[in-house]
């Protein structure tokens, strides 16, 4: 048995990212005095006074620059895709996702059921609290591989999704079922979808906090859907 399986941040990822971003960079900045030019002569493009500085620009070192400039700009993009993608990796003893420079480490004693909600991986407790829940990067065939690695490594893992999902509800304002806490923190996340990166964070935070009071919170279309915590 393996010692660990790691997906996400594979060679042929790292070969993608740092191998066709900087080359896709480099052939844009070749052309960029051309493109510009081009671009420069038609009214409806916008910033005609940058574009009509660059089509200006002349001389064998001018393409170098934009070449040098291209290259860096796709190794910057490459660097920031990779850190927006996560990367699992699981032992026999834990699944630690990272993400962003952010990394969380779920012990396997504590896994009481593992499975994938669209493309979130999802890991339960045996109270069916949820102990991670995060959304993966792989394609669909590479998908397949998720279910593959877990079992490999002696997770519980449920081919038919979420073995709760039946329990799950959808919030609406000052829900009757809930506690004024609950309702409070999730009427504050309603709130956070659509801004942008911010809101993503605030949506887990959130998330992390309605988990402490007892209740599990999913989102789908920008709606919330929750559930208590504990077995009936």
């Amino acid at each position: 048995m393996q010692s660990k399986t790691v997906i996400g941040h594979s060679v042929t990822d790292k070969v993608v990212l740092y191998g066709g971003l900087p080359l896709a960079g480099a052939v844009l900045g070749f052309f960029l005095p051309r493109i510009a030019d081009w671009a420069s002569r038609q009214k409806w493009v916008p910033f005609q006074g940058p574009l009509e500085l660059v089509a200006r620009w002349d001389g064998w070192w001018v393409v170098v620059v934009c070449i040098v400039v291209g290259l860096l700009g796709g190794l910057l993009l490459a660097a920031m895709a990779l850190d927006d993608t996560l990367k699992v990796t699981i032992t026999n003893d834990s699944v630690e996702f990272l993400k962003n420079e952010k990394t969380v480490t779920v012990p396997r004693t504590k896994v009481a059921a593992a499975f994938l909600d669209g493309k979130e991986i999802v890991l339960l407790d045996a109270t069916t609290r949820e102990l991670a829940r995060e959304k993966h990067d792989q394609l669909r065939s590479d998908a397949q591989k998720i279910p593959q690695a877990f079992r490999a490594h002696g997770y519980p893992w449920s081919d038919a999704g979420d073995p709760h999902a039946d329990r799950f509800r959808r919030w609406v304002e000052d829900e009757p079922e809930l506690p004024p806490g609950a309702n409070a923190v999730l009427k504050a996340r309603a709130k956070s979808f659509g801004d942008g990166d911010k809101g993503k964070a605030d949506l887990r935070e959130l998330r992390d906090e309605v988990a402490k009071l007892g209740y599990t919170v999913k989102d789908k279309d920008k709606k919330q859907y929750w559930r208590p915590n504990t077995l009936r």
